[in-house]
C-alpha cells in the first residue's frame, strides 16, 4: 500500500516522537536513599480524657524510629523541580483512635483537605501554618462526618486537636517532587532526568542540611540523611 505525502509525514512524525520518548525515558535515573537518626523515640503519652476510645496511653509520633535508627515521616524534596503529574489534589485526614492518620502527607497547592473521624467522641481539626496563622478549625463530633477545606499556598500545615492536645499531624503543601519516608526510613524518587540537584529533608522535630545529588541516566543515585 502506497502512502501519500501527508500520510508519510504523519508516520515519520509518529516514529520520531516515539524515538524521542524512548530516549527521554532512557535519559532518566532514580534517586533512592534512607533517613536515619540517633535520637530516641519519645515515650508514650499518658491519656487523661476519653480513655474508653483513646486507651490509657498513645504513641508520641513526633519521632517514629526503629531499633536501627531508621526514621519514618520525613519528607524528602527535589528542590526546584515541579512534580510532573502534580502531587495529590486532595488530602484525607482521619481522626482514628485519637490520632491523625496519616501523620504526614503531601499535597499540591489549591488541594482540598477532607477531615473525618471514626471515633465516637468530639475531635477538632485545627489547621495552622508554621507561623501560627489559622487556616481552618472545624469540629468533628460524630463518626463518618466529612468536612472539606481548601489549602491554597505552598508551605507546612500543622494539625492539632483542641480536645486532645497530644494529637499532631502535618500536611506538606508543595508543587515540587517530594516523598515521605516509610517505616523503614527509605525513600525513592523515580524518573528523574539526568542532572545535578539539591535534595532537602523536612521533619517536624529534627533537621539535616540539604545535599547535592547527581543523577546519571539509567543508574540509581544513593543518598543518606542523618537527622539531629
Amino acid at each position: 500500500m502506497k502512502l501519500g505525502i501527508l500520510e508519510s509525514c504523519a508516520v515519520a512524525a509518529a516514529v520520531s516522537m516515539l524515538f524521542v520518548g524512548q530516549l527521554g525515558s532512557q535519559g532518566n535515573g532514580t534517586i533512592s536513599g534512607v533517613v536515619t537518626t540517633k535520637a530516641p523515640g519519645p515515650r508514650p503519652v499518658r491519656v487523661t480524657i476519653d480513655q474508653r476510645v483513646c486507651g490509657d496511653d498513645v504513641q508520641d509520633e513526633s519521632i517514629v524510629v526503629d531499633a536501627t535508627g531508621h526514621l519514618a515521616n520525613a519528607v524528602v524534596t527535589l528542590a526546584g523541580v515541579k512534580a510532573p503529574g502534580g502531587n495529590a489534589a486532595a488530602a484525607g485526614i482521619m481522626n482514628e483512635k485519637c490520632r491523625f492518620s496519616p501523620h504526614v502527607q503531601i499535597v499540591r497547592p489549591n488541594a482540598v483537605i477532607t477531615t473525618s473521624s471514626s471515633d465516637p467522641i468530639l475531635h477538632t481539626t485545627n489547621a495552622q501554618t508554621e507561623a501560627g496563622r489559622s487556616l481552618f478549625n472545624v469540629a468533628v463530633p460524630v463518626p463518618g462526618i466529612r468536612i472539606n477545606k481548601p489549602v491554597t499556598s505552598a508551605g507546612v500545615v500543622r494539625l492539632n486537636c483542641n480536645t486532645h492536645p497530644w494529637m499532631r499531624g502535618w500536611v506538606i503543601v508543595t508543587d515540587e517532587v517530594a516523598v515521605v519516608t516509610g517505616a523503614d526510613g527509605t525513600f525513592t524518587l523515580p524518573d528523574v532526568p539526568a542532572g545535578k540537584y539539591e535534595l532537602r529533608v523536612w521533619h517536624e522535630g529534627l533537621k539535616a542540611a540539604p545535599q547535592t545529588v547527581v543523577v546519571t541516566a539509567g543508574a540509581p543515585a544513593k543518598v543518606s540523611f542523618e537527622l539531629r
